[in-house]
């Protein structure tokens, strides 16, 4: 694998948007294994049994049930998917991990929140930070669902800034323990959990430090009653407060201080992983939807017949389509560069750690992309549903409730897009994405005369990947002109990174569509791939709306006179088809076969 992986010339993260993608070289849903194949079959069946056969119990707020699957779940084995076997895990990749989380994630958020509170942010920092006694110590429990873990990190005035928690911990005067005193707030799995990542300041540290905490009232630990929540009913969701709670100096996870860093790397693994808990949600609710419309009549006409609730389920469909297209080709990324470290003789620590942080920015486009599809996506299950859709008697109005922790979840989706565009400005001062050449080269091309022939777009994608081409010009247009006016100042001007991040996003996510349709199609047939092809077309022609909306908003919110209108005219040249997409026949092409097959069918 390893050998593979480096004959490979692998994209760092960011360099999408400069360097283009072959087809060939991303990894799509259609490329699984044949072990991950009989994985998700076996997850799926554990979720139609263990989970939505009792959703009903989990709405009621039974936290023993989430409880008692949560020990099941981890018998299966589903809890140590990325735990390496030396401490008991299954070990299966960075892929494997994405897709447990995708197919186990959709029967209720209550499930969901658990099991990823447990397996990324309580199992994760220790398997990735722990030293190797605390790693044989705590991880074989966590694997197996012997123990629950918890993460402790927000507090009340303690939210989108991490760092500026209150929580004390305070060395004894014997040196061998802290004393951590503080309150924490919105914690996963509280109600249960046996183990806890708690972090807190050490005297005037500048930045937090980790700790594992063993969960003992006896040790001055006490939980606030269940929170009362929109969704995620039967997830254990409690404050937790501290008093003198004595921690051994060996618990300290990683070094003093190191327990921002931590936080923000678990923060990075959990975005990814939220996206992949989106989809199947995506998927079961379309299904659920469809099956609906095609029985439901109205004027003597199924209502899946009307054009109007076709435009809903193609674009559910197509929504759906993207979010996976562009997941698990991260996914897969992020597992080959893993591979690359340890080829290189990297631990499986610092492998692992460094394989996700290069992918940071994709991580953040992906949690703000599919949090926020499968809210539309649900909602548009509530209006096909019409009045049933918000009666409890039917699971959309759950589905609804529980999709709309996704955008504050993994920090909000205001943070998210801002870190995006962040974090590749500052790679690109690193020099680790070179944005300033191509930067540069989009402001010559401005200046100079367009060319007015005719390309030949007779190949399939032809005309769509120039126009991806086109975006990722427009993006550099914005943000060059944005990074050369503010400079370091730029982070201050949020609205203008929102509307850089949006552009960013959807270049990803369209492409990704695009490369996974056209690699399928060269090996599938284009006729297999008919609707396929038709979902990543109509991707891409709302992609080219945004775009133009948000590029035109950035532009004459800070560029004036002739800059203005010299960047506008190139927004309106990198955003002009030259053969329009039939948006009808393409959502017509896309409803009528979810309609026949009755299901999410891609």
């Amino acid at each position: 694998m390893a050998t593979d992986t480096e004959q490979k010339d692998i994209l760092r993260g960011g360099q999408f948007l400069v360097k283009e993608t072959a087809c060939e070289d991303i990894f799509t849903p259609e490329d699984f294994t044949e072990e991950q194949k009989m994985m998700k079959e076996a997850v799926i069946e554990f979720n139609d049994r263990e989970i939505i056969a009792k959703r009903a119990r989990f709405e009621a707020k039974d936290y023993a049930l989430t409880e008692e699957v949560m020990r099941k779940a981890g018998e299966l084995g589903f809890l140590s998917v990325a735990v390496p076997e030396s401490y008991g895990g299954l070990d299966m990749g960075f892929v494997s991990t994405v897709l447990t989380c995708d197919y186990i994630s959709s029967g209720t958020g209550s499930f969901s929140t658990a099991f990823g509170a447990h397996t990324g942010i309580g199992t994760m920092p220790i398997t990735l930070y722990g030293n190797e006694e605390q790693k044989q110590k705590y991880v074989p429990k966590l694997a197996s669902g012997e123990w629950f873990g918890a993460y402790c990190l927000t507090e009340p005035g303690a939210g989108s800034d991490a760092n500026s928690g209150k929580t004390t911990a305070q060395i004894s005067e014997d040196g061998k323990s802290y004393k951590i005193n503080g309150q924490k707030m919105w914690i996963s799995n509280a109600g249960f959990c046996n183990l806890m990542i708690v972090f807190a300041r050490i005297e005037d540290d500048k930045n937090i430090t980790g700790f594992i905490v063993e969960n003992d009232k006896n040790n001055g630990i006490s939980m606030g009653e269940e929170e009362h929540k929109l969704g995620i009913r039967a997830s254990s969701t409690r404050q937790v407060f501290f008093n003198d709670t004595v921690v051994p100096v060996e618990n300290m996870l990683a070094g003093r201080g190191e327990g921002f860093k931590i936080a923000m790397n678990a923060l990075n693994v959990g975005r990814i992983k939220l996206a992949a808990a989106c989809l199947d949600s995506q998927r079961r609710v379309l299904t659920t939807a469809v099956q609906y419309a095609n029985e439901r009549k109205q004027f003597k006409t199924p209502i899946s017949d009307f054009g109007a609730i076709k435009v809903k389920l193609a674009e559910m469909a197509t929504s759906a389509y993207a979010g996976e297209s562009a997941t698990y080709r991260a996914a897969k990324n992020i597992e080959d560069r893993i591979a690359l470290r340890q080829a290189a003789g990297n631990s499986h620590q610092e492998a692992e750690l460094k394989g996700v942080e290069e992918y940071a920015i994709e991580c953040s486009i992906l949690k703000v992309a599919v949090s926020e599809d499968i809210q539309n996506c649900a909602d548009e299950g509530i209006q096909i549903f019409g009045g049933m859709g918000f009666s409890e008697d039917t699971p959309m109005e759950a589905a609804w409730r529980d999709a709309r922790i996704a955008r504050i979840y993994e920090g909000t989706n205001e943070i998210n897009r801002m870190l995006a565009v962040g974090m590749l400005v500052k790679k690109a001062m690193k020099g680790h994405v070179d944005l300033l050449g191509p930067a540069t080269a989009v402001a010559n091309e401005l200046m100079g005369i367009p060319s007015f022939d005719t390309p030949d777009y007779s190949e399939l994608f032809s005309e769509e990947k120039e126009m991806i081409a086109k975006l990722k010009k427009t993006f550099l247009m914005v943000a060059g002109a944005a990074v050369q006016k503010y400079g370091q100042d730029l982070e201050k001007h949020q609205q203008l990174l929102i509307a850089a991040a949006d552009i960013l996003i959807e270049i990803y996510m369209a492409e990704s569509a695009i490369l996974r349709t056209e690699k399928n199609a060269k090996r599938f047939g284009e006729e297999a791939q008919s609707v396929q092809i038709a979902m990543a077309k109509l991707y891409l022609y709302h992609a080219v709306d945004i775009v133009e909306e948000k590029g035109k908003e950035s532009i004459i919110s800070f560029a004036e006179g002739d800059e203005q209108r010299m960047m506008l005219m190139g927004l309106k040249r990198f955003t002009k088809y030259a053969n329009y997409p039939d948006i009808v026949d393409l959502r017509n092409e896309i409803a009528e076969k979810v309609k026949a097959e009755g299901k999410y069918a891609f």
